[in-house]
């Protein structure tokens, strides 16, 4: 089963590249509660800043990924500049889920260490100096390939900092996170688990916890939680997504929303719609920071 299809149809990726070019000088990026920015440096060098409390000087091509980003600075020479590509990067409603909260602050992948991305570069910058209908389009659907090609690299590597995608990638692991991604409403209890991860019951939740830094019992939870979250946004009835995530009825479900989340179902889908009511319809940037109650698959 692929590790990346339930978590991508669970958390849609969306890509908008805002810039393609020569970047001369100093740059700012200003925060986006909602989205992650990418950068991919054809040419350099560049310097990275504020992403971490010291520079990173970027001198090879390098893909810079910033998942949860703060406010950053680019710094490019003055007069030969450097060749980039950047672009906003969100998953699902944005905020705060198990893909973004699995990376680490800042991801810096060699171009050369991603296998046909010089292809892909080639054709994000023919498109950027064409002026081809679709253009646009174009260049967004081949930044989330990009973005695609980075997850898998990170979850064949393993460089994740615990959650769900350091689960994905451990074998014994992968297999019970993927079956729960896939059934979250099955009566799933600890000896099923760890019988699909041919462990003990104890190894297994030693294992578990370890690397993915949630018990099984909470990362199901958290799972159905944020299942619900998507039903509930497509406008499914309370009772029937509470049956679709494994919950016996409405009320069950709005209990565990409320020691999770703190907000009952209904509150949570009025804080969304505040969420949006501060997007620019023309950037899609978020204007303000908004207390929307998101749930995360890493402690």
């Amino acid at each position: 089963m692929d590790k990346l299809a339930t978590l991508l149809s669970h958390f849609s990726l969306h890509a908008d590249v805002f810039y393609t070019g020569n970047l001369c000088g100093m740059h700012d990026f200003a925060q986006d509660s909602l989205r992650g920015h990418l950068h991919v440096v054809k040419r350099g060098p560049v310097q990275l800043i504020g992403a971490q409390k010291t520079d990173i000087p970027i001198i090879e091509p390098t893909l810079v990924f910033l998942p949860r980003p703060g406010t950053h600075r680019l710094v490019a020479d003055e007069g030969s500049g450097a060749d980039v590509v950047c672009g906003t990067v969100m998953f699902g409603g944005g905020g705060r889920n198990p893909i973004t909260d699995s990376l680490p602050a800042v991801v810096l992948i060699k171009l050369e260490q991603l296998s046909g991305v010089n292809a892909i570069l080639d054709l994000i910058f023919e498109e950027a100096f064409a002026k081809h209908s679709g253009r646009q389009a174009v260049l967004d659907r081949l930044c989330e390939v990009l973005i695609i090609r980075l997850l898998r690299y990170c979850i064949d590597q393993g460089l994740t900092q615990g959650g769900t995608l350091a689960g994905l990638s451990d074998p014994r692991l992968a297999q019970v996170l993927l079956a729960v991604h896939a059934d979250p409403a099955r009566d799933w209890d600890l000896n099923d688990m760890a019988a699909l991860a041919r462990m003990s019951r104890a190894r297994f939740a030693v294992r578990f916890r370890e690397v993915i830094g949630q018990t099984p019992a909470d990362y199901l939870t958290a799972w159905r939680i944020m299942t619900a979250q998507r039903l509930l946004k497509r406008g499914l009835q309370l009772k029937h997504v509470a049956y679709d995530v494994g919950y016996g009825s409405a009320s069950a479900l709005a209990r565990a929303f409320k020691r999770k989340l703190g907000c009952s179902p209904i509150e949570w889908l009025k804080s969304q719609s505040g969420a949006y009511a501060g997007m620019d319809e023309t950037s899609g940037a978020a204007n303000e920071t908004t207390g929307a109650h998101s749930i995360s698959l890493q402690t």
